[in-house]
């Protein structure tokens, strides 16, 4: 099995309005020996912000606000903002993040050239209630646990709610002439590919997506680790063996639930195309601060920064702190190496 080094918490909770409950969760733009963090913040009153922290080298924390980053402005975000991923492409940042109204959870996101002055761009997904899609989704062609899910969150949020989205991961670069995202339709991950970001605001764009959505899976649960579900992680690494995909997969029982951080590697010209898995966790919670929280028993990785051979992973751990692992990235892939699969998915 893979080595991973485990290095601790690097961001925990403070005194501050916005962040006086948990940190989490955090993206990652790294520029040279800069890591420039954007977390999720959530204060006593349950209600999430983001929030800015700045590091030299992986891990040496050299500024931290004292104010959120992004706070709620728009209906749409009135419970709060989540979750931030942080992609570049060419001069532009793109900051996707979930965006929470009390009942709908939906992908939104930011952009622009300078990563302190960004633009809302709006939400980029499905704004289709989840019993509506249901009636689109081909059941034969996708396993029963989409309707459990459909099921599950009309039963949650009420009859009208939407298709419950998260963990909106951008590519950092086009492919084939267009911009690629990955997103999660519970239980699997999914993978879209676009021409321009205005495409994933048209609703009838999206109803010809869920007709079809069994083609667009880019990654199905498989092993007990992730046998609930699985979700995007950090944005996607370009490696001379294909995209290396750092994602989480939720295992379940009657006590609770467990996120474990998983690695799975996709060829370069289709990452639609899988070509290795790991057949067990990179990581999975361990340390005090990993099993004990706000949610018990999670680590959930976000953001990534490569420093000389290694691969630091920043991550949730346990919904209350912002911790931080590293691997030797060629290890890594020689280990995925050993679990080629000829299967496109």
């Amino acid at each position: 099995m893979i080595k991973v080094k485990k290095h601790g918490v690097v961001i925990s909770p403070t005194t501050r309005f916005f962040e006086d409950r948990s940190v989490l969760n955090p993206g990652i733009l790294q520029d040279g020996r800069t890591v420039h963090m954007i977390y999720r913040a959530i204060n006593k009153e349950y209600m999430s912000a983001l929030g800015y922290a700045r590091f030299d080298g992986h891990r040496k924390l050299v500024e931290r606000w004292s104010h959120p980053f992004l706070e709620a402005s728009t209906a749409y975000e009135s419970r709060g903002v989540e979750d931030p991923r942080i992609t570049k492409i060419g001069d532009t940042i793109y900051v996707t993040y979930v965006a929470h109204d009390g009942k709908n959870a939906q992908i939104c996101y930011l952009y622009g050239s300078d990563l302190f002055n960004l633009r809302r761009g709006g939400i980029i997904g499905p704004k289709i209630k989840y019993k509506d899609a249901a009636k689109l989704f081909d059941k034969k062609k996708l396993k029963d646990d989409y309707l459990f899910f459909e099921a599950y969150y009309r039963n949650y949020s009420g009859e009208d709610v939407l298709i419950w989205e998260k963990d909106g991961v951008i590519f950092p670069e086009k492919i084939r002439g267009k911009y690629v995202m990955t997103h999660r339709i519970l239980p699997d991950i999914q993978i879209v590919a676009f021409k321009d970001f205005e495409d994933l605001k048209k609703q009838s764009f999206w109803r010809e997506y869920l007709k079809e959505v069994h083609k667009h899976v880019m990654l199905e649960n498989k092993y007990r680790f992730e046998e609930r579900h699985i979700g995007g992680g950090a944005p996607p690494i370009k490696t001379k063996m294909g995209w290396l995909m750092i994602y989480h997969g939720v295992e379940e029982s009657n006590i609770n639930r467990v996120y474990h951080a998983a690695a799975a590697l996709f060829d370069l010209n289709d990452p639609t195309k899988l070509i290795s898995r790991l057949p067990y966790p990179l990581f999975s919670p361990d340390k005090s601060f990993e099993l004990k929280g706000q949610v018990d028993s999670v680590v959930f990785p976000t953001g990534t920064a490569i420093f000389g051979d290694k691969l630091y992973i920043y991550y949730g751990a346990a919904d209350t702190h912002i911790a931080l692992a590293s691997v030797n990235l060629d290890d890594l892939l020689d280990e995925l190496r050993r679990y080629k699969t000829s299967r496109k998915r």
